[in-house]
C-alpha cells in the first residue's frame, strides 16, 4: 500500500504534538533539582508507566518481533516465546530492588544513583561508576537511536526511493525532535511524555496485531497452527548451555541480575524512582511496572509470530537488510492508510521516550556527579540549570553521532543489550557490596569493578557465552574480587599500624 499523505499527516501530527507538549513543562523548572527530579508530586502509577516506557525502546518494538519471527537452529536462541523466561527474571529483580536498594536511596536527599556509592565508599568509587554509566548509556542509546532510523528509513524509502542516506536523515530527525522537549522541560516533561508515548505505542501495537489477525486467512486459529508447526509457541527451555541466551536458567538468573542493574544502579531508571513522593510509592511504581512489561513483551513476541504466519502465506518480494526491518516493512506496505501512520508514530513514541530519558540522565550525572563537585562547587542554581540544559543538547549531538556509527554493528536488539550488560556487572557488584557488606572498602570495590570490566570484555571478544549471562558473571567477579581485596587491605592496615592505634 505504501505510505500516503494521510499517513504522513498522522506521523507529523504526532511528532509536532509530542514536542510541543513536552516544552510546556519548562515553566515548572526553576532549580536544577526541579530539572532532574521534578517537584515529587507525580502519581506513582504515572511514574510506573514512565519506567516501562523508558526501558522500552525501538530495540523492543523492532527487535523483539524480529526475534520471534526469525528461525534459529535451536529454540533457546529465539524464534519463539522463550524470551519470556528473561522477563520472569525482570519481575523477580524488581522485588529484590524494592527491598534492598530503594530503602537505601531514600535515606537522605540523593540526586543521582551514584551518590549512594560516594556516601558508602568515597568520591573515587562514585566517579568510576558514574563514568562507566556515561560511556555505557551513550553507546547503548546510540544503538537505540539507529534502531529508530530503521523505521523512518522504511517509511521514506517507499515514498522517496531515490533519496540517498535515508538512515542518516532519519537519525537527525529523531534526535533533534526529542532533544527539543527534553532540553526545555526536564524530567517532568520526560515522565509525562513517556505516559502519552506508552499509550500510543501499546495502542499502535494492538492495532497492528488486530490487522495481522484479519489479514491471515483463517485468522487467529491459522496463526496458531502455523506457529505450533514451527515450534514457535515454546516458552520454557531447561537446557544448560551458556552459549544460548534464552534458557530458564539464563532467564531467571541472568534476567534478574540484568534488571537489578538496570533498575537498581542505572541513573536512567533510578532517576524515576527518586522522583516519587516517598519510599513506598517508589516500591509500588517499580513492582507494578514489572507486570506491564510482562504484558508488552508477550504482545511484541506474539506480533513476531503473527508476522511469521503472514509472510509464510504471502512471501516477501524484496530482500531485507536484516530481520529488524520486518515489522516496519509490514506496517508501511500492508496496513491501511492512516493506520500505517499511527503504528509508525507508535514506534517513534518508544524511541523518543527512551532517548529523552537517556538525555536527561546523562546530563544529570555530568552536572551533579562531575561538574558541581569537581569543577564548580559554589555554582548557583541558575547557573547549574542553564548548564544542565546545554549539556542535554551536547549529549544529544553525541548520541546522534554514535547512532550514525552503529549502522554496521549487527542486530540492534542484541547489540544494545550486549553493550549495556558488559558494564552492568561491575556496577551491580559495587552497589551490592555497598548495601550488603560492612567490610568492603573503596580500594576493594575499585579493584573489583576494574577487573570485572576487563574480564567481561575478554569474555565478549574471546568466547561465545550468551549476553544474558554477562551481568551475573560480571557481578560475581566484582563482588568476589572487591570483598577479597577489601579484606586484604584491611589486614595489611592492621598489620602495619602501631600497637594501640586501631580500635577495631
Amino acid at each position: 500500500m505504501g505510505f500516503s499523505a494521510l499517513d504522513y499527516a498522522v506521523l507529523l501530527l504526532y511528532l509536532v504534538g509530542i514536542t510541543v507538549f513536552g516544552t510546556l513543562f519548562r515553566r515548572s523548572q526553576r532549580t536544577v533539582k526541579d530539572y532532574f527530579l521534578g517537584a515529587k508530586n507525580i502519581p506513582w502509577v504515572v511514574i510506573s508507566l514512565s519506567i516501562v516506557a523508558t526501558e522500552t525502546s525501538t530495540l523492543t518494538l523492532v527487535g523483539v518481533p524480529a526475534l520471534a519471527y526469525s528461525t534459529f537452529a535451536r529454540p533457546e536462541q529465539g524464534g519463539n516465546l522463550t524470551y519470556l523466561q528473561v522477563v520472569f527474571g525482570y519481575l523477580i529483580a524488581r522485588i529484590i530492588i524494592s527491598l534492598l536498594f530503594i530503602p537505601a536511596y531514600f535515606q537522605g536527599e540523593l540526586l543521582t544513583a551514584y551518590e549512594l556509592l560516594k556516601r558508602r565508599f568515597g568520591v573515587q568509587t562514585k566517579n568510576f561508576a558514574a563514568a562507566l554509566f556515561l560511556v555505557m548509556r551513550a553507546l547503548a542509546e546510540g544503538v537505540r537511536v539507529f534502531a529508530a532510523s530503521i523505521v523512518l528509513s522504511a517509511v521514506l524509502s517507499v515514498s522517496l526511493p531515490g533519496l540517498p542516506h535515508l538512515w542518516f536523515w532519519s537519525i537527525i530527525l529523531v534526535g533533534l525532535l526529542t532533544l527539543v522537549y527534553t532540553f526545555e522541560g526536564g524530567i517532568t516533561a520526560v515522565i509525562w511524555t513517556d505516559l502519552v508515548q506508552l499509550i500510543i505505542y501499546i495502542g499502535g501495537s494492538l492495532l497492528a496485531a488486530y490487522q495481522l489477525a484479519r489479514l491471515v486467512p483463517g485468522g487467529w486459529n491459522e496463526i496458531m497452527v502455523q506457529a505450533a508447526a514451527a515450534n514457535k509457541l515454546q516458552v520454557l527451555s531447561f537446557a544448560w548451555d551458556f552459549n544460548v541466551p534464552f534458557t530458564f536458567w539464563a532467564g531467571v538468573l541472568g534476567g534478574t541480575c540484568l534488571t537489578m542493574a538496570t533498575h537498581g544502579t542505572d541513573q536512567l531508571l533510578v532517576q524515576r524512582l527518586l522522583t516519587c513522593r516517598h519510599q513506598r510509592d517508589s516500591q509500588k511504581a517499580l513492582v507494578f511496572s514489572g507486570f506491564v512489561v510482562l504484558f508488552q513483551f508477550a504482545l511484541f513476541l506474539l506480533i513476531g509470530i503473527m508476522l511469521f504466519a503472514y509472510y509464510k502465506l504471502y512471501p516477501l518480494t524484496a530482500t531485507l537488510a536484516s530481520n529488524d526491518e520486518i515489522f516496519p516493512t509490514f506496517i508501511v506496505t500492508r496496513l491501511p492508510h492512516g493506520v500505517s501512520g499511527l503504528v509508525i508514530a507508535a514506534i517513534f513514541s518508544a524511541a523518543m521516550s527512551n532517548l529523552s530519558g537517556s538525555l536527561n540522565s546523562l546530563s544529570s550525572t555530568t552536572v551533579l556527579d562531575f561538574y558541581k563537585p569537581l569543577v564548580n562547587p559554589r555554582a548557583s542554581d541558575a547557573h547549574l540549570l542553564k548548564l544542565s540544559r546545554w549539556l542535554t543538547a551536547a549529549w544529544g549531538v553525541v548520541l546522534i553521532a554514535i547512532a550514525a556509527m552503529a549502522r554496521g554493528w549487527g542486530s540492534v536488539f542484541t547489540t544494545g543489550l550486549t553493550i549495556a550488560s558488559l558494564v552492568y556487572g561491575p556496577m551491580l557488584g559495587a552497589f551490592l557490596l555497598g548495601v550488603l557488606s560492612r567490610r568492603a572498602n573503596q580500594r576493594g570495590v575499585m579493584a573489583g569493578m576494574a577487573l570485572s570490566l576487563l574480564f567481561m570484555l575478554l569474555i565478549n571478544f574471546t568466547t561465545s557465552i550468551a549476553w544474558t549471562w554477562y551481568v551475573l558473571i560480571g557481578t560475581a567477579v566484582c563482588s568476589a574480587v572487591g570483598y577479597m581485596v577489601s579484606l586484604l587491605a584491611r589486614a595489611k592496615t592492621v598489620e602495619v599500624a602501631p600497637a594501640g592505634t586501631l580500635s577495631k
